[in-house]
């Protein structure tokens, strides 16, 4: 390490300061709850999915797809787009569906009575059980399936607001911080590869819901297609976890839950809300234009 810094030396009692840089500043708080007053919009289906095609969110869309493809007819679903640099994730109708103002969000109006679901991976299982696809039965598959799915969860943060928030999104960068979370999530990699070595999919022979969790993180790394760190941390050299992620992008399902919700590249990759499967044959640029 080559970097050299002032000692830092932490206060006795640590204080918020606003200006603290970096991209997300101006929404990021030490506080929780509502900051305005506004409901959110209900659609005709009873699965309303409230999210952004954050990695996070892209794991719900594509399981939605992916039931949707398998011929689950109930897994019909409206997808409302909730922009997090506008902090509508703030809001007293988003908090009340997820008191950690984070996406994805779901309220499931088919029973008596409303259910929410917040956090991804508890919503992947959720409708995993729901509709009985997407995670084996037998138990010894069932575990395996639970264990990649924790492990997506507790690891991924190291890979996003540890590596990626250092690397992309700090306002000046830290060797020190770099350096630790890049080996790390090379060790990840490292983790997924060892593992896919003669496999198609993280358990048995099929899909399931640890591929739709891991794939949205570390796929995409290894495709390159994440913080612009696939030269950086040398992912080529990952083969089995390419191989996997490259078999999975090509799945159709998976092209279409990486459009919903999304506001950022080629236009024709993007589908702000989604509420049929039509909205993907009728996309157009002035459809775009008028959702913004």
């Amino acid at each position: 390490m080559s970097q050299t810094f002032s000692e830092y030396t932490p206060p006795e009692i640590w204080t918020w300061e606003t200006e603290n840089g970096g991209q997300f500043a101006n929404i990021n708080r030490p506080t929780a709850g509502a900051r305005v007053e506004k409901a959110l919009p209900v659609g005709e289906h009873p699965l309303q999915l409230y999210s952004m095609a954050t990695p996070n969110g892209v794991k719900v869309t594509i399981m939605l797809e992916e039931l949707l493809a398998a011929g689950h007819v109930a897994a019909e679903y409206d997808a409302w787009l909730i922009k997090i640099q506008d902090s509508d994730q703030f809001t007293s109708g988003f908090v009340g569906v997820n008191p950690n103002s984070k996406i994805p969000a779901l309220m499931d109006h088919s029973g008596p009575e409303p259910i929410r679901v917040f956090e991804s991976g508890s919503i992947l299982l959720y409708l995993a059980e729901k509709f009985g696809a997407f995670l084996p039965e037998d138990g010894a598959n069932r575990t395996e399936t639970l264990n990649w799915l924790f492990w997506q969860m507790g690891s991924a943060p190291y890979l996003g607001g540890g590596f990626g928030h250092f690397y992309s999104y700090a306002p000046f960068k830290i060797e020190y911080a770099i350096d630790r979370f890049a080996m790390e999530t090379k060790r990840q990699l490292d983790v997924l590869n060892q593992h896919l070595e003669g496999k198609s999919f993280m358990v048995g022979d099929t899909l399931t819901i640890a591929d739709i969790a891991i794939w949205p993180w570390y796929g995409v790394l290894a495709l390159g297609k994440i913080y612009s760190a696939g030269t950086f941390l040398q992912v080529q050299d990952y083969e089995n976890v390419v191989r996997w992620a490259e078999a999975i992008d090509a799945r159709p399902a998976v092209a279409r839950g990486k459009m919903v919700n999304k506001l950022w590249g080629e236009p024709s990759e993007q589908l702000h809300e989604r509420h049929s499967a039509q909205d993907f044959e009728t996309q157009t640029q002035d459809k775009l234009e008028a959702a913004e």
